[in-house]
């Protein structure tokens, strides 16, 4: 059976400032999103990566006082699933889901996947690239990440 992988716009455009937006499809293979994240992304998507929307709306209102529409839209259509992996970067998002019992990931465990998959050789030259944009990491994080990817 093939895994539900719901990702936020986040991941979606570091990746592509990065020109990595390829690492999902290895990794993962198919990946939806919403018409909210498609919106916020502004670009042509891939092929592998499906639009659809969550059926209830209601859910998706609520956590929309608490967050934005992308990640509000990603929740309420993981929430639905069985068994997704919803890709978020954004902390109170990642609290919020993590609440709800979803299990999720973030663009950096997208990256220690393709690492260890063997899609990129070393990730502290793509983790360098990734601080180049406005993506956000502490050094601890960054440390743990070095260390568990053994480089």
């Amino acid at each position: 059976m093939r895994e539900v992988v719901i990702s936020d716009t986040s991941c979606l455009i570091v990746l592509r400032k990065i020109g990595r937006l390829e690492l999902l499809r290895q990794c993962y293979e198919e990946i939806i999103i919403t018409e909210e994240i498609a919106r916020e992304f502004k670009e042509q998507l891939p092929s592998w990566i499906v639009v659809e929307q969550p059926k209830d709306a209601t859910l998706q209102k609520v956590l929309e006082q608490m967050l934005g529409k992308g990640e509000s839209s990603a929740i309420a259509l993981a929430f639905e699933k069985e068994k997704p992996l919803l890709i978020l970067d954004d902390l109170r998002a990642r609290k919020i889901a993590k609440s709800m019992n979803l299990q999720i990931t973030g663009t950096l465990g997208v990256l220690v996947k393709a690492k260890e998959k063997g899609f990129i050789k070393k990730i502290k030259p793509v983790l360098e690239e990734l601080q180049q944009t406005n993506f956000r990491a502490s050094d601890f994080v960054i440390e743990n990440i070095l260390e568990v990817c053994g480089e």
